[in-house]
C-alpha cells in the first residue's frame, strides 16, 4: 500500500472516529471501535419511537450549529436582502416576457406541517424535439387532497423553445404531465435511437418516459420494471459496466408512510417535539426511517434489473439520499458514482471495472466536511474549476452551515477547502439546492453559482437571519482558480432575485453561447435568468454523439479542450444540480481567443480522438469516429451570423 493511501485511509478512520464520538446527530451509533474502515460506518440514524432512540431526539436536518442573525442596512435578512444600487448586470430576469409565469408549482399547504410537503421539485432542460434548441421540463408537486383524489393533482410542464425567447407548454399534448407527486428529473437515450428520454422521480410509482420521436412521449416504467413505490428523489442515467447502454440509478429518501404521518408530538414520531431554533416545525429527515437507493441495470430490450445489491449500491444504512450523478472522478475511464444525502455522509462510490462498485465515501474525504460532520447534502456541482483536469465537487447544504468545495487531489482524494478559499461564512445563513460549475463570462474559467430557499415557513416570524425566500449566489473565478470572489445583488438584476428556490438547471436557452438557468420554486412560478453579462469573450459548444459502442448521447464521455494556453475539460453529465438535468451539451468558454487549437476526446466507450473545430461562437456536432458531422447547428450558426450582420448594419 502506497504512503497516500495509507494516509487517506488514516483519515478516513479518523474522521469516522471524531464522528461515532462526537455523536454529530448519530446517537445511537456503534457502542466498539472499528476494525476497519470499511466495517465502521455510522448506521441509520435513530428512528423515532425506535428502543434504542434518546428521549431527547428531536430530529431535522444537519447544521453546523445555531449563529447569530445576519441582516443588511435595512434590518432584512441577508438571504433577502444586501443589494446594491449599482454594479455589474449578470443575469436578467426574463420569466414573465418568456411565458414560463403561465405555469404553477404546488406542493402541500402553505403551513408545511409534514417533510414531505417541503422539499420541491427539479428542472431538466433537453431538446426533446431535436431542433437544436433547449426546452424545459417543470416536475411539480401534489397534494393529499391530489392523492386521495379530492383534487385535480398538479401537473408538470414541457415548455417548448420557440426559437425566439418565449416557450409553450405542451405537457398535455406530449403526455409527459406525471400527474404525481413528484420530486426529481433525469435525461438520457436510454435505448439509443438518438432521442432523449425522461425519467422522473415520485413519492409513489415513478415514471420512465420514452420518446417517440412525434413531440409526445410514453410512460414504459411498469414494463421497464422501474417504478418503485415510495419516496424517490434525484435519478441519473449513466453506462456503469460500459455495455454503451444506459443504466438509471435512483436516490431514495425517507420511507413515507401516509398513513402515520409524523406531525411533531405525536404518536407517529414517539411523541418527540420536532423543532428548530426552539420553534415547532415538521419532523425530518433525522428520526425517520431512510429509504433505500436503486440502480437498474439496461437490459437491451426496454426493460432492467434491479442490481442495487450486487454492485454494493444499495445505501444498506438508509441515509437520505437527494441528488445523485454518473461521472469518471478518478480518470481511470469508468464512471463512478455520486450521491448527496440529507444530514447523513454523502457516498462516493468508485467503479471498480466488474459491475460492481467500491464505497470509497470516507476514504475519498467527501463523506464529511473538514470538521468530520455529516453536512444536509442537497445539490451537487461537478467541475474542473482550476483546469487541471481533475474534477472538483461542491455541495449545498442547510443554513447554519457552510456550503463545501472538495477539491480533487487525484486518485479520487477529496479535501474540504472552502474556508481556505473564503467561501464559507457567506454562504451560512442560506438554505440551498440546486448549484452548477458553469463560464458565465465565457473567460475559460469555471465559475459557481447556487439557488436557495428554506424549508421552515416559520423562519419569516424570526429573527434568524435566513427567510423562506431566498437570493442566489454567485462566485467568480478568480486568479486562475485561486479565489471565488461573490458578485454582487444589483437590484433589479436576477441575482436580487428573492426566490423559494428548489431545483435548478443550467444551460444555453437563446444558442448565443451564454449559460442561463432555469429555477423550479416551490409554490411558485418558475424563474428563467438569462444571462445578460456584457462580456466579449468568445466560446464553443459540443453536441457528443456516441459510437456503436457508447452511449448515443454520449453520457460519460469527457472533452478536453486546449485555447490560448488553457487546457479545459467537461463532461457529458445527466442528473446532479438538485433533483434535475442541465444542458448537456458541453460548453467552453474561450476568452479572447479567436480559435481553438485542439479538442481531445475520451469516449464513454474507451475510445480516444482528436478533432479539429473550423471556428469558435458556434455550436458543433460531433460523433465518435466521425468528427464534426452535419447537423442543425449549422442552420442556426448561419441564422446567428446573418442576425448579427443586420444588427451591426442596422447601428
Amino acid at each position: 500500500m502506497s504512503q497516500k493511501s495509507v494516509c487517506v485511509r488514516l483519515r478516513a478512520w479518523i474522521a469516522m472516529g471524531l464522528l461515532v464520538m462526537a455523536g454529530a446527530g448519530w446517537r445511537a451509533a456503534a457502542q466498539q471501535a472499528p476494525q476497519t474502515p470499511e466495517d465502521q460506518q455510522p448506521a441509520q440514524p435513530p428512528v423515532y419511537g425506535a428502543k434504542d432512540a434518546p428521549a431527547t431526539q428531536e430530529g431535522g436536518s444537519a447544521t453546523a450549529g445555531v449563529f447569530a442573525p445576519v441582516l443588511d442596512s435595512e434590518k432584512r435578512p441577508i438571504t433577502a436582502g444586501g443589494f446594491v444600487k449599482s454594479g455589474p448586470v449578470i443575469f436578467q430576469d426574463v420569466s414573465k416576457e418568456s411565458g414560463l409565469t403561465t405555469w404553477k408549482h404546488k406542493m402541500g399547504t402553505p403551513q408545511k406541517p409534514y417533510i414531505i410537503e417541503t422539499i420541491g421539485s427539479g428542472v431538466a432542460l433537453l431538446d426533446y424535439d431535436r431542433d437544436g434548441w433547449m426546452d424545459i421540463y417543470l416536475v411539480n408537486g401534489s397534494t393529499r387532497a391530489a392523492l386521495d383524489g379530492k383534487e385535480a393533482p398538479p401537473k408538470a410542464a414541457l415548455f417548448h423553445n420557440n426559437h425566439d425567447g418565449t416557450f409553450t407548454n405542451v405537457a398535455e399534448q406530449a403526455g409527459v404531465t406525471n400527474d404525481r407527486w413528484g420530486f426529481g428529473v433525469a435525461v438520457g437515450d436510454y435505448d439509443n435511437d438518438g432521442w432523449p428520454d425522461l425519467y422522473v422521480a415520485n413519492y409513489g410509482k415513478n415514471r420512465l418516459y420514452h420518446n417517440n420521436h412525434d413531440g409526445t412521449f410514453t410512460d414504459v416504467a411498469a414494463k421497464a420494471g422501474v417504478q418503485l413505490g415510495n419516496w424517490s428523489t434525484g435519478p441519473s442515467f449513466g453506462d456503469y459496466d460500459g455495455d454503451g447502454r444506459l443504466d438509471i440509478f435512483v436516490p431514495g429518501y425517507i420511507h413515507w408512510d401516509m398513513n402515520h404521518l409524523p406531525l411533531a408530538g405525536s404518536a407517529a414520531v414517539g411523541f418527540a417535539n420536532c423543532s428548530f431554533r426552539g420553534a415547532t416545525t415538521m419532523c425530518g429527515p433525522r428520526g425517520l426511517p431512510g429509504e433505500p437507493d436503486h440502480l437498474f441495470h439496461n437490459n437491451g430490450d426496454g426493460t432492467f434489473t434491479d442490481v442495487s445489491e450486487k454492485a454494493g449500491v444499495s445505501d444498506k444504512r438508509r441515509y437520505y439520499g437527494f441528488s445523485s450523478t454518473f461521472v469518471d472522478i478518478n480518470n481511470d475511464g469508468k464512471v463512478d458514482l455520486l450521491v448527496t444525502d440529507d444530514s447523513s455522509p454523502n457516498y462516493l462510490y468508485i467503479n471498480k471495472g466488474d459491475g460492481t462498485f467500491e464505497d470509497a465515501s470516507f476514504f475519498s474525504g467527501f463523506a464529511l466536511n473538514q470538521d468530520a460532520r455529516e453536512t444536509a447534502g442537497m445539490g451537487i456541482a461537478v467541475g474542473d474549476y482550476t483546469n487541471n483536469g481533475r474534477l472538483d465537487l461542491y455541495t449545498t447544504t442547510f443554513s447554519d452551515d457552510y456550503k463545501t468545495l472538495y477539491r480533487n487531489d487525484g486518485d479520487g482524494n477529496f479535501v474540504d477547502i472552502t474556508p481556505q478559499m473564503g467561501i464559507a461564512e457567506e454562504t451560512y445563513p442560506f438554505l440551498s439546492w440546486g448549484d452548477a460549475f458553469f463560464d458565465y463570462d465565457n473567460d475559460g474559467w469555471k465559475d459557481l453559482m447556487f439557488v436557495s430557499g428554506h424549508v421552515y415557513p416559520q423562519v419569516d416570524q424570526h429573527n434568524w437571519g435566513t427567510s423562506w425566500s431566498e437570493r442566489p449566489l454567485l462566485f467568480h473565478n478568480e486568479e486562475h482558480g485561486k479565489k471565488f470572489v461573490l458578485m454582487p445583488p444589483v437590484e433589479g438584476t436576477g441575482l436580487a432575485d428573492v426566490l423559494p428556490a428548489r431545483g435548478a438547471a443550467f444551460g444555453d436557452l437563446f444558442n448565443n453561447g451564454k449559460i442561463d438557468v432555469v429555477i423550479n420554486c416551490i409554490d411558485h412560478t418558475p424563474v428563467l435568468l438569462k444571462n445578460v453579462n456584457p462580456d466579449h469573450n468568445h466560446w464553443v459548444g459540443l453536441l457528443m454523439i456516441g459510437g456503436p459502442k457508447s452511449p448515443r448521447d454520449a453520457i460519460g464521455t469527457k472533452v478536453f479542450l486546449t485555447a490560448n494556453g488553457i487546457r479545459q475539460r467537461d463532461d457529458v453529465m445527466s442528473g446532479g444540480s438538485f433533483e434535475s438535468n442541465s444542458d448537456m451539451r458541453l460548453h467552453f468558454g474561450l476568452g479572447t481567443a479567436t480559435k481553438v487549437d485542439k479538442v481531445e476526446i475520451q469516449w464513454s466507450d474507451g475510445q480516444k480522438e482528436t478533432v479539429e473545430l473550423p471556428g469558435v461562437d458556434r455550436y458543433y456536432a460531433i460523433e465518435e469516429g466521425k468528427g464534426i458531422v452535419p447537423s442543425v447547428y449549422d442552420k442556426i450558426a448561419a441564422e446567428m451570423a446573418a442576425n448579427k450582420t443586420m444588427a451591426s448594419a442596422a447601428k
